[in-house]
C-alpha cells in the first residue's frame, strides 16, 4: 500500500485573468490576497518536505491554477487528463514537458478521443482510485485511469453535484476519508463504502468546504475558514495538522487539493 509520502509537487502561480475569467466566479476574488495565499500554500508545502516546483502563470488559460486536472500521478508514472471543459485542455501541454522534460517521469496518454477526465475527480486512498462520474469526467475517462494503473481497483461513482468528486470528499489521514455533511456528500460515501476494496474510517465535517483537504508526508492540511470544522479536525486528528485559508480560491470552486499535483519521484529515475 502506498503511505502518501511524496517528494515533489507542482503548482502554477495565479495568472491576473483569474479574477475575472476563470470558469466559475461565486465572488468579488481579491488577487493580491489570492496571491498571498498561494504563497502560503507553497511554503507548508515546503514544509513537509517537498520540493515545490512554481510554473509560471499563463494569462490566456485563467484556470491554470488548478493543475490537479491535468495529470494523475501514481507510483512514478503521470496519466495525462483531457479536461472536461474543452476551454482548459491546452493546460495540459505545459505539464506534460514538465513531467517529461524536468521530472522525468513515464507518460500514459489517454487512446480514446471520446473520454474526459479532471484530476478533480480522482480519489486516491493509497489502496484503490475512486473516480466521480461529473460533468467533467465519463465512463471513458475512468476506462482510461484503470488501463494505466492496472495494479489498483478503479470504482467509478457517479456524482450529481455539479462540483468535482474531491469536493465532497478527500483523504484526512491514512485509510481516513473527510466528507461533509450534506445529503449528496453521504449518498456518494455510501456508494463508496459499498464498492471499496477496504473499510476506511470517516471523519465528518460541517462544512461542505472543509471536506477538501491535503494528506501528505504525515501531515494534515486543511481549510482554516470553517472554526466548527477546525474543532472536529482537532478532536478526531491526532497527527500533524495544518491549516490554511484558500479563501479567494474558493472563490472560483478552487480548494486545496485542486492547486497542486502530489508526485512521488522513484529515486532511480533520476539516475536513467
Amino acid at each position: 500500500m502506498a503511505s502518501h509520502r511524496y517528494t515533489h509537487a507542482i503548482v502554477c502561480r495565479i495568472p491576473n485573468s483569474f479574477k475575472t475569467k476563470a470558469l466559475e466566479i461565486w465572488g468579488e476574488i481579491d488577487l493580491d490576497v489570492a496571491k498571498h495565499q498561494q504563497e502560503e500554500y507553497c511554503k507548508i508545502l515546503r514544509s513537509i518536505g517537498l520540493d515545490v516546483i512554481e510554473l509560471p502563470p499563463d494569462e490566456n488559460l485563467p484556470n491554470c491554477v488548478f493543475v490537479e486536472d491535468t495529470a494523475v500521478v501514481c507510483n512514478g508514472t503521470a496519466l495525462i487528463c483531457r479536461p472536461g471543459h474543452p476551454a482548459r485542455q491546452k493546460e495540459v501541454e505545459i505539464i506534460r514537458t514538465i513531467m517529461k522534460k524536468e521530472l522525468e517521469l513515464p507518460i500514459i496518454e489517454i487512446a480514446d478521443p471520446k473520454a474526459t477526465i479532471d484530476g478533480g475527480d480522482v480519489l486516491f486512498t493509497g489502496r484503490e482510485f475512486f473516480v466521480g462520474l461529473t460533468d467533467h469526467t465519463n465512463e471513458s475517462g475512468a476506462c482510461a485511469l484503470a488501463a494505466a494503473f492496472p495494479e489498483y481497483p478503479v470504482t467509478p461513482i457517479r456524482v450529481t453535484h455539479k462540483l468535482h468528486l474531491k469536493s465532497l470528499l478527500s483523504m484526512a489521514g491514512p485509510d481516513i476519508l473527510c466528507v461533509s455533511e450534506g445529503k449528496e456528500n453521504k449518498s456518494v460515501l455510501k456508494r463508496i463504502e459499498q464498492e471499496a476494496s477496504f473499510r476506511y474510517q470517516t471523519v465528518t465535517v460541517p462544512d461542505p468546504g472543509a471536506a477538501n483537504c491535503i494528506y501528505a508526508n504525515g501531515t494534515l492540511i486543511h481549510a482554516a475558514e470553517f472554526p466548527e470544522s477546525i474543532k472536529v479536525f482537532e478532536e478526531k486528528v491526532d497527527f500533524n495538522r495544518i491549516a490554511l485559508n484558500m479563501s479567494e480560491l474558493r472563490k472560483a470552486n478552487g480548494a486545496l487539493t485542486c492547486s497542486c499535483i502530489l508526485i512521488k519521484k522513484n529515486k532511480y529515475l533520476k539516475k536513467l
